[in-house]
């Protein structure tokens, strides 16, 4: 009976200890926040469709991989839309380069609005990244 008291002791001490070895930082889930405008003054139509992805951007000759993405109508709501993505660091490559590109489109799919510049993340080991504004341009 002793031998199995002092057993279950020794087990829950060194539980906390295998907790500490199997979380490290890099297991950390990441948070990159902020949001998307554009400068032109004209409402949005309720159902206006807005697409906001981060991507891994790193073959420039191959479609992008979609890492996370948020998609919504508009509703009758008007910019700046706030996004917010939680990225397991699991999932990322040091080596490659990711970016977040949103676009706002109309209900028959026609693009009203879309990121024109690449908006860089740089994963560099901190727990939330905030990107600002991101600025949309007009379609034609």
């Amino acid at each position: 009976m002793v031998r199995l008291a002092r057993a279950l002791a020794l087990s829950l001490a060194t539980l906390p200890l295998a907790a500490c070895a199997t979380l490290g930082p890099s297991e950390q889930p990441v948070s990159v926040t902020g949001q998307i405008s554009y400068r032109e003054r004209m409402a949005l139509p309720p159902t206006a469709q807005v697409q906001i992805q981060l991507s891994d951007v790193s073959l420039m000759d191959a479609p992008s991989h979609t890492i996370a993405e948020q998609s919504f109508t508009a509703d009758g709501r008007q910019v700046p839309f706030a996004f917010s993505f939680t990225v397991d660091q699991n999932k990322l490559d040091p080596r490659h380069s990711y970016a977040v590109s949103a676009r706002i489109t109309d209900a028959s799919g026609r693009l009203m609005f879309i990121t024109d510049t690449r908006n860089s993340v740089a994963f560099d080991g901190r727990s939330r990244i905030d990107m600002g504004t991101l600025m949309l341009v007009k379609t034609r």
